[in-house]
């Protein structure tokens, strides 16, 4: 029995490790089952994202891409070439965006389907873009296709069947929709026009979206959302395909029909006739950087009010600028549209132009009594503004997807920034949309000449600029542009004292560098404008005197004593008073010296580097090749020395105003004589004048009196030490002169 016993005892012993083993064994077992079936969860989720992904990328795509609209910015060959050169005042466009077959036949028949359907669905509700429930039953739908006109009256330039007015559609009950609900499925807010988001559960944390990626981010009361820029292209009817200049093409008319062409060519200075027959809210391409659909903005930007001045626009121009910002707008951004009519003379942009906008609740005309200017029109409409930005654009424009938030964005960002869209090119023969090259930037040229020039290829890459980066703009060309008000009114606004038109762009560009702003470029924002060949506003005086005053205004306020280059530039005549009369400058000098503006040296050192700007054209000794000597200073009078660079008597500087300058004296000449003297510069004086290296004749290196009835030049006799006044003769080498240093050829 003991031995049972002891035997049982060993036994169990053996069994207990054996029990004990299997158990851990088994829990062994379980622990890799559990790390198998995870990493077999793990693939399947990755394949599962990545499948969400694709779907969410094809399923964010903007409309106009889905309609394939979407065409990436030209870059021209040459845009990194080190020589600037300039297309003064109007730019050119690059080459035309070419429409593909399946993307027209595609479109062609999705408006198809769309009007099949249209049978069967309940219509929907044209979207009032006031955001007023109360105004939706007065919303008038307007034909895309403009078989149909959309005025209440026939303008004097209306085509058949071009601007006759759509019936207004009864809604129903059974016609009801969702109204919070845009084309491209977002969620609205009524009231505010601003996306809602979707609902999360309870104690969950907010999910967003960034460049595709799914994240998780903890949401904190006050902390201001994004979102991805709004392509929107809010048209209230199907587009039709076939429209003469539908996506931005070329049109083309009859040969027949060139008389006509002709004949209204000088309503506008461009194709008027062909204008008339393009839908008032034609697609253009999206010639937006690809990426620029998918940067973020904050869902609070500021409010804007779109200013348009305008005198005899136009009809169709005009109302496609209009349409186009009413499409493309986000709707609670869009504070208002202010036409100033700056006394236009046309009949039918008086009552008719009335009745048209009259649908639209936030368009306003103001009209002005007397012609002021686009300068003064422009303060006009600015007083009225009741948006947080001001925007400025031509009346001759088409505003491209997307063109808004990246402006306001940047002014959220930093009030003091003033964005500028990319101004492409809408031909002002056929009416087509032009790309433009890349890194294109507003500069000026003397005599504040505006222009286009490239960015620097070396400055591209040292700042690792992508095509979409905002770039820094020394002159916006003045004509589409948006500004904070308060800050628009704390610069003082645009010089009261500058008229009609010409060197607004100029002061207000200066101004904002000088006095703490920046401008820059926004390439995610695109709109397009007729380039004229010639200039169609009517100046109450002469035009050219008119530019030439605001631009010395603008020169004797900002350029310090670079107004020099200016003057020497061509424009001498504007230093006599009593020939141009530029106005009282006490006001604007106050307000610079109030804004603590910096200098416009300042200026060129840091906004404009490249930018040539010597203050005296040559400068050092002045030495006389037929006598081999350099011309002195000595006891108050002219003479002649060996020379010596150490000797400040024999220093001068030839100026921009045409003298021959040392220190504070210049060499003169006594009109009919031969006699020259020293006297007290003075830059309106004409007998201080020398002309010198001005042109490729035979006397460009000799000095020639400004003012003689016949050429005289300076002369070194051969036996005298005192220069004189003789004929001029071109091979005479004592009146060939020259100086140390050249600045300027």
């Amino acid at each position: 029995m003991m031995k049972v016993r002891r035997y049982l005892r060993g036994s169990g012993r053996v069994l207990a490790f054996v029990f004990i083993a299997s158990v851990i064994w088994l829990l062994f077992d379980m622990a890799a089952l559990r790390v198998s079936l995870n990493d077999a969860n793990n693939v399947l989720l990755k394949e599962r994202i990545l499948r969400e992904r694709e779907i969410f990328k094809k399923s964010k795509l903007t409309q106009p891409t889905r309609r394939g609209f979407k065409h990436p910015v030209q870059r021209e060959a040459g845009a990194f070439d080190s020589d600037i050169k300039l297309s003064q005042v109007y730019r050119k466009g690059g080459r035309k965006w070419e429409k593909k077959q399946s993307v027209v036949s595609s479109y062609r028949d999705k408006a198809a389907l769309q009007n099949v359907t249209s049978k069967q669905l309940p219509a929907k509700k044209a979207v009032d873009l006031d955001l007023n429930v109360a105004n939706l039953e007065e919303s008038r739908l307007i034909d895309a296709s403009n078989k149909g006109s959309v005025g209440s009256q026939r303008s004097p330039g209306a085509q058949d069947n071009k601007h006759d007015p759509l019936p207004t559609p009864q809604k129903k009950p059974s016609e009801e929709v969702d109204k919070s609900v845009d084309e491209l499925g977002v969620k609205t807010n009524i009231r505010t026009g601003s996306p809602l988001p979707a609902p999360e559960p309870p104690g969950q944390v907010a999910r967003g979206e960034v460049n595709g990626e799914r994240v998780q981010q903890e949401t904190t009361v006050g902390r201001p959302g994004v979102h991805k820029v709004l392509s929107l292209d809010a048209t209230l009817a199907p587009r039709d395909a076939s429209a003469v200049g539908q996506f931005g093409q070329a049109a083309q008319v009859a040969s027949d029909e060139d008389a006509e062409v002709r004949r209204r060519w000088d309503e506008g200075h461009f194709n008027v006739y062909l204008s008339d027959k393009i839908p008032l809210d034609r697609a253009v391409p999206d010639t937006r950087p690809e990426s620029c659909a998918q940067s973020l903005v904050h869902d609070d930007l500021p409010s804007t009010s779109v200013i348009f001045c305008f005198v005899d626009e136009v009809w169709s121009t005009l109302l496609r600028s209009v349409h186009s910002v009413l499409n493309r707008s986000p709707p609670h951004l869009l504070k208002e549209i202010i036409l100033v009519d700056d006394f236009s003379s046309k009949d039918n942009l008086k009552e008719p132009l009335d009745q048209y906008m009259a649908q639209f609740p936030k368009v306003r005309i103001v009209r002005l009594k007397e012609r002021q200017g686009l300068i003064r029109a422009r303060l006009a409409g600015a007083a009225v503004a009741k948006g947080e930005v001001l925007t400025f654009l031509d009346s001759h424009v088409e505003c491209n997807v997307g063109w808004l938030e990246p402006l306001l964005e940047r002014i959220y960002l930093d009030r003091k920034k003033v964005p500028c869209p990319v101004i492409e090119v809408i031909s002002d023969k056929d009416m087509s949309y032009m790309l433009v090259d890349n890194f294109q930037r507003g500069i000026f040229k003397w005599p504040l000449v505006f222009g286009w020039s490239p960015l620097p290829a070396e400055y591209i890459k040292k700042n690792n600029m992508t095509i979409s980066d905002p770039i820094r703009c020394p002159v916006m060309a003045g004509g589409l542009f948006s500004i904070d008000k308060k800050y628009f009114y704390e610069l003082g606004s645009y010089d009261p004292g500058l008229d009609v038109w010409g060197g607004e762009n100029m002061e207000i560009s200066f101004k904002i560098w000088m006095c703490g702003g920046e401008i820059e470029i926004i390439p995610c924002s695109r709109v397009g404008h007729i380039f004229r060949g010639k200039n169609p506003y009517k100046f109450p005086k002469d035009r050219q005197k008119t530019v030439e005053r605001n631009l010395a205004r603008v020169a004797e306020v900002w350029l310090d004593e670079y107004k020099d280059l200016f003057y020497g530039h061509g424009y001498h005549h504007l230093l006599d008073k009593r020939l141009t009369d530029i106005g009282n400058l006490t006001e604007q000098i106050e307000l610079r010296k109030r804004l603590r503006c910096k200098s416009f040296k300042w200026y060129l050192d840091n906004v404009y580097p490249d930018m040539v700007a010597p203050l005296v054209k040559a400068e050092g000794l002045v030495f006389n090749r037929g006598l081999r000597k350099c011309l002195a200073v000595q006891g108050g009078s002219l003479t002649f020395e060996t020379c010596d660079l150490s000797k400040q008597s024999q220093h001068f500087n030839y100026t921009w105003m045409k003298h021959v300058r040392q220190q504070e004296v210049c060499v003169a000449h006594r009109g009919a004589g031969t006699g020259l003297a020293l006297q007290t510069c003075h830059n309106v004086e004409p007998e201080l004048r020398w002309f010198h290296q001005t042109s490729n004749s035979a006397t460009a290196e000799h000095l020639v009196a400004g003012v003689a009835s016949h050429p005289m030049c300076l002369e070194a006799g051969p036996q005298s030490d005192a220069p004189r006044l003789s004929q001029c003769e071109p091979s005479n080498a004592f009146q060939k002169w020259q100086f140390t240093h050249y600045h300027v050829q």
